[in-house]
């Protein structure tokens, strides 16, 4: 019983990571035949550095709905991992508007709604488990700055 837990446990936390293939493949997408057409801030980052970094967000957010999964029942850690899945979901939605849709002001609002849904699973999470929080301050970090980016692509190209 215990080993089926656990490997429940691990298939569910690896569900962050199949979010990030699915959001991969719309980027690639857009990637070569729109986006290198879009007037650029000069702090926007080379290609090569997003998925990398999504690659370890996605990990960390594994490794969050895991630890959250690990912690007695409760109110609490449901209302967490609710809020853990509304977040995923958003950010799951935000490449195919951005880099299928090419919808930058949808996309911009999108990945506002995002970085709000972080800040309300960290908050959330916190109260069940302070490091599946904590470990989500990278991913707060990230978002914030591709909201600027975001929001800089859209005004730059409208």
């Amino acid at each position: 019983m215990l080993i089926m837990k656990t490997f429940t446990r691990i298939l569910i936390s690896i569900i962050p990571l199949g979010v990030g293939f699915l959001a991969g493949m719309a980027t690639a997408t857009g990637i070569d035949d729109w986006y290198p057409y879009l007037e650029k801030p000069v702090f926007n980052p080379p290609n090569w550095l997003f998925g990398p970094v999504w690659t370890v967000l996605y990990l960390l957010m594994g490794v969050t709905i895991y630890r959250l999964l690990t912690k007695p029942s409760s109110a609490e850690r449901s209302y967490a991992m609710r809020i853990f899945w509304i977040q995923l979901v958003l950010n799951g939605a935000w490449s195919f508007i951005f880099f299928n849709a090419q919808q930058l002001g949808w996309a911009f609002i999108e990945i506002l709604l995002i970085w709000i849904a972080i800040v309300w699973m960290i908050v959330t999470a916190h109260r069940v488990d302070k490091t599946a929080a904590y470990i989500q301050i990278p991913y707060l970090i990230w978002v914030s700055f591709a909201s600027v980016l975001n929001g800089t692509l859209w005004w730059m190209n409208q």
